[in-house]
């Protein structure tokens, strides 16, 4: 113990003589710079989608960014993971399912568009060439072939598997970067996902080390004996939490008046913003999702209102759920049979 307070007033002797010795510096040569800032950083405006787009590896094309990141990604923040599941269920409850394709397969084909901007389907034949059931193919572990004909299924740990030319219909969200692969309309939105994540980390683990909720209890009576010490010692210990509040006891002989103080920790928590942060990234997905707050569940800040619910649920089925509907009906196309049909969503009934 004494060698480490000898340490520590030799660092101050060190630091001391060090402010002095930089001082004479200043006053010998006025124009004496520390440091300097460089000019402004210029930004590129390209990524590396425009520097390889969709890479050839020889047997198919990888993906134009990392889908198992988008995977990760869609459980980042609730806002994000919310709208995904919410238009996913919202499309699931008008589709009218076919002897070809069941529920539960078109229900991950929609989770899958909405996620990653594409979705398969396989088509399974019996004997006779006839096609027999449409099965989901995970868009996660799916790779277009470099012939554009031949679909590959390739997934961590497992051999690599390649679908039957032709009997794979890829359903694409269109890019304005390359034709091979769809990508989803959410990537701006990513930022603002990764930020929101970030300020959760931060406050759970400001929370976890709970120097939030410790203080300093310092003890300057002289006439304070070891037992009693040692008593107060045990109760602070006692009273812990799992660790989650953190004390510090000091105690001198100087005395006193002030003979027994508690010091907070407050002056030295972070200023982390966190419900501003938070409150912006949610706006920022809500926008790049194009969802009406009040189908989210979001609550209106102070007196607002978000207006009339049923109006927000009209106006989104007409601007996003139809154009989902139409795209998804390549599959129609692709078949040359009406598998994927759906009923009007129910606010657009008459009564």
């Amino acid at each position: 113990m004494g060698k480490r307070r000898y340490t520590g007033r030799k660092s101050a002797v060190n630091n001391r003589a060090g402010q002095s010795d930089f001082s004479e510096a200043l006053k010998r040569d006025p124009a004496l710079n520390a440091f300097t800032f460089s000019g402004p950083y210029q930004a590129e405006s390209y990524d590396l989608l425009d520097n390889m787009y969709c890479a050839d590896n020889g047997r198919y094309y990888e993906t134009p960014v990392d889908w198992y990141g988008l995977a990760r990604a869609a459980r980042q923040t609730s806002w994000h993971q919310s709208a995904l599941y919410f238009k996913r269920n919202v499309l699931l409850g008008c589709f009218v399912p076919h002897p070809l394709l069941s529920r539960q397969a078109f229900s991950g084909m929609a989770l899958d568009w909405f996620v990653f901007g594409n979705a398969y389907l396989e088509r399974r034949k019996n004997v006779f060439g006839d096609p027999l059931t449409l099965r989901h193919a995970l868009a996660k572990y799916t790779r277009r072939g470099t012939d554009l004909d031949t679909y590959w299924y390739v997934q961590d740990g497992k051999a690599d598997y390649t679908f039957r030319t032709g009997d794979v219909c890829h359903v694409r969200n269109p890019d304005i970067n390359q034709e091979i692969y769809g990508m989803p309309e959410y990537l701006g939105g990513l930022l603002s996902a990764s930020l929101a994540r970030s300020a959760d980390m931060f406050r759970k683990l400001y929370y976890d080390n709970g120097s939030h909720a410790g203080c300093i209890i310092h003890i300057g009576s002289a006439q304070v004996d070891r037992e009693s010490m040692e008593s107060v010692k045990k109760m602070l210990q006692e009273s812990r939490g799992g660790g989650a509040f953190k004390n510090i006891l000091i105690q001198t002989t100087s005395g006193g008046k002030d003979s027994v103080q508690i010091l907070p920790f407050q002056q030295i928590t972070a200023k982390d913003e966190f419900v501003n942060v938070k409150s912006m990234s949610r706006h920022d997905m809500l926008g790049v999702h194009r969802v009406p707050p009040q189908l989210m569940g979001v609550m209106p800040e102070g007196n607002g209102s978000f207006g009339d619910v049923e109006k927000a649920a009209r106006v989104y089925a007409i601007n996003e759920l139809t154009p989902t509907m139409e795209a998804l009906k390549y599959v129609n196309e692709w078949l040359g049979e009406e598998v994927i049909r759906f009923n009007p969503y129910a606010l657009l009934k008459e009564e």
